[in-house]
């Protein structure tokens, strides 16, 4: 009998699930389950993908220096201590694997992304989960969390599924008072969608303890490429790339990504869209006694009266062919996170929500 076990931690990881894309038997379906940008990437990024066809018999660039080189001129960063990965997750995963393991811990929120606790359990640490206040990040209750076992504390900022944020003042306070072997990681994959945000660049730079972590998958739209990126502290960035594969990122991936970042237009067209039909749906759900949280990301997260009224809209939801998210994994149970899709994809769940509530009144 073989005797094949695998590292401890890895069986207690509930395997990932993405969002849903297909209602079996119901055609034409809206995707609103991954918070994917409705409008797609911009033409500039759809060429350059299209141009590295020509190129697809050569490895890629394995220091990612052009794309490095351009995040750092567009955020006024060094480039030297950027890291790009597959994916922001892929940046979360060698944190993990370098700092922490057996006998470690790593803090995330009770409402964090499911990440954080899938890649502490693959490296053999101890995921520790706080409670957050009122769906919000509680730096207090953090604080109190960490101990001398304490190695990463990750906090989204906006978080998802909730869509709040703190400030920056509280995470400057959370990196101050952190255990000395502890860093403190803040995830920004919806970063792009705050206005004037900086993602916590100023606070990577100020605290010789925080990473943060970007993505284009987002507002940027290319979710499909698997591009994400991190800023630390050189010493940091240096052990990260030291396990990081040379060719962890496709050459497809690298120049799209680099020409979606300099298409500035697109951007600020995606972002203005989102906040305007952010408010419209959040208000139009709340006029059917469907209220949420003021939401900083690309979802808003709808709460009912309790499970049974969020699964039941759920199911009435996929019936009228709009996917969204139940987020009970993510210790609520009685939401829903609705991706925020372009204007008749939001008229529509305003509309099937509102026949819902109606039905049950």
């Amino acid at each position: 009998m073989t005797k094949i076990t695998p590292q401890p931690g890895i069986m207690q990881i509930k395997p990932y699930q993405g969002g849903a894309a297909h209602v079996e038997g119901v055609a034409n379906v809206i995707k609103l389950s991954s918070n994917e940008n409705p409008l797609g990437a911009s033409d500039a990024a759809k060429s350059a993908f299209e141009k590295a066809a020509f190129s697809l018999h050569r490895y890629p660039s394995s220091d990612h220096l052009a794309l490095r080189m351009a995040l750092a001129k567009a955020h006024g960063l060094d480039a030297s201590r950027i890291i790009c990965g597959a994916g922001s997750d892929e940046i979360i995963a060698f944190l993990c694997q370098a700092f922490a393991g057996p006998g470690d811990e790593v803090i995330h929120t009770e409402h964090g992304f499911a990440m954080y606790r899938i890649s502490a359990l693959a490296n053999g640490a101890t995921p520790v989960e706080v409670p957050e206040r009122e769906r919000v990040t509680d730096v207090d209750a953090i604080l109190a969390a960490c101990n001398k076992r304490t190695k990463l504390v990750f906090i989204a900022n906006p978080n998802n599924p909730t869509g709040t944020m703190i400030c920056e003042a509280d995470l400057a306070r959370l990196a101050k008072n952190l255990p000395g072997q502890a860093l403190l990681v803040i995830d920004g994959a919806y970063a792009e969608y705050v206005e004037g945000y900086d993602g916590g660049a100023a606070l990577v730079e100020a605290h010789d303890n925080v990473v943060m972590t970007r993505t284009f998958s987002k507002l940027y739209g290319l979710g499909g490429l698997r591009v994400g990126w991190g800023y630390g502290p050189a010493n940091v960035i240096d052990i990260l790339n030291r396990i990081r594969g040379p060719f962890n990122l496709s050459h497809a991936a690298l120049i799209t990504a680099e020409a979606a970042l300099h298409d500035t237009d697109w951007v600020d067209k995606c972002r203005a869209e989102n906040a305007r039909l952010r408010t419209w749906l959040a208000e139009a759900l709340a006029g059917h006694g469907v209220i949420s949280d003021t939401s900083l990301a690309n979802f808003i997260l709808a709460r009912f009266a309790d499970r049974a009224e969020a699964e039941a809209c759920f199911e009435h939801l996929n019936a009228e062919g709009l996917i969204v998210r139940p987020v009970a994994g993510y210790n609520l149970p009685n939401c829903l996170r609705i991706t925020i899709g372009d204007e008749p994809a939001c008229r529509r769940v305003a509309h099937a929500v509102g026949a819902f509530m109606e039905g049950r009144a």
